[in-house]
């Protein structure tokens, strides 16, 4: 599946809004007043059906082994509305975001264009047992220094970071409301359902290897969640290191597995659709 069907008897009005929007140009962009009348349905017609959310989330895939945490934000931010992208550029050079990006970096991202965040983790700063860890050594000396000066400054930044621990339900609730997620998961521990061949691009193996296959070793990656189907356990999420267009779907025991490994802090980014 791709996105949400319309149900049976849905006006004729929000049948011609889904219509335009579709029509509103290349890259998913959409025109204020439509994409108003589009939040409204998604609230309407999809948050109330609890034990099944599917979001129409557009799916961007990642252009190199170290920007998946980019390519979320940019799925988040075209849900959300129309995104220019020489303005994302411009805010990632005002950002100094360079080939390392941690979960927090997307929080002051989400932050620079008004979106409405917040941030989620076990850990406030770095923990400095990663320094072993093969997926942080390299740049870990200079890393520490910055990210533990963009938690010290998050607040005055008017960037939202949590101290919290957040469970499958939280995230379904939020997910109900409309609203979509960034979450850091072990992309060797996650597992997709509907990928039926395991022969795709992957940000950490060269194209023609096998993606995501179990490692001992610890790989940082993040995907959007963009819904759940209580009646079969599992949560609906877009994968940036995918090169072919479609959702993913993973049981709600691998997915906890793959956010609460060690090394991913449990981060997870709420983004809210009323931003």
């Amino acid at each position: 599946m791709r996105g949400p069907v319309p149900e049976r008897g849905m006006g004729a009005k929000m049948q011609t809004t889904l219509k335009r929007i579709a029509q509103s140009g290349p890259g998913g962009r959409r025109q204020p007043e439509i994409f108003q009348d589009y939040c409204l349905y998604v609230r309407k017609n999809m948050a109330w059906r609890g034990d099944f959310v599917q979001l129409p989330v557009p799916i961007i895939q990642q252009l190199y082994h170290w920007d998946c945490g980019l390519a979320c934000s940019k799925m988040v931010l075209r849900y959300l509305g129309p995104l220019d992208d020489g303005e994302f550029e411009s805010a990632l050079q005002e950002l100094r975001l360079t080939r390392s990006i941690w979960t927090i970096d997307l929080a002051y991202l989400m932050r620079h264009f008004g979106v409405r965040h917040r941030f989620c983790t076990q850990t406030l700063g770095v923990d400095k047992g990663y320094k072993n860890q093969s997926f942080y050594r390299k740049h870990f000396d200079t890393e520490e220094t910055r990210v533990n000066q963009l938690f010290a400054q998050a607040k005055a930044c008017k960037v939202l970071v949590e101290k919290c621990t957040v469970s499958v339900q939280d995230i379904q609730e939020h997910l109900a409301q409309g609203h979509v997620a960034i979450v850091l998961v072990n992309s060797g521990v996650l597992h997709c359902d509907l990928c039926s061949s395991p022969v795709k691009y992957c940000c950490f193996a060269p194209s023609g290897h096998r993606c995501f296959c179990r490692t001992p070793d610890y790989q940082g990656h993040f995907i959007v969640l963009r819904g759940y189907n209580r009646a079969t356990g599992c949560i609906f999420y877009n994968n940036p290191a995918y090169a072919d267009p479609g959702m993913c779907s993973t049981s709600i025991s691998n997915f906890e597995e793959a956010r609460t490994s060690y090394g991913t802090d449990e981060d997870i980014l709420f983004v809210y659709l009323d931003s």
